[in-house]
C-alpha cells in the first residue's frame, strides 16, 4: 500500500528541491515531477520524498481533516516503564 499526504510548500530551493511542511514538521523534497506547476504557498501531494502532484487547497484541508480524525479515533498504546 502507498500513501502520499499532502503538505504545504514553504520555499523552493535550487535543483528542483523544496521545503515543505506538515503538521510543524519541515522536510527537504523533490519537487522534479511538478517543479513548472508548484508555487510557494501551494499544497503538494508528497509520496517518498517527491512531490507527485499539487492539490486544491480545500481537499487539502479535507484529507488533513480525515487524517487528523482516524489518528483521534486510533487506539493509543500504553507505554510502560
Amino acid at each position: 500500500m502507498c500513501l502520499a499526504l499532502p503538505a504545504r510548500l514553504m520555499e523552493k530551493l535550487a535543483d528542483d528541491q523544496a521545503v515543505v511542511e506538515l503538521g510543524g514538521i519541515k522536510k527537504q523534497i523533490s519537487l522534479a515531477l511538478v517543479v513548472d506547476e508548484a508555487e510557494v504557498g501551494d499544497y503538494v501531494i508528497v509520496h517518498v520524498g517527491h512531490a507527485i502532484g499539487v492539490i486544491d487547497p480545500e481537499e487539502a484541508a479535507r484529507t488533513l481533516a480525515l487524517f487528523a480524525e482516524m489518528a483521534r479515533l486510533e487506539p493509543q498504546e500504553e507505554v510502560s516503564a
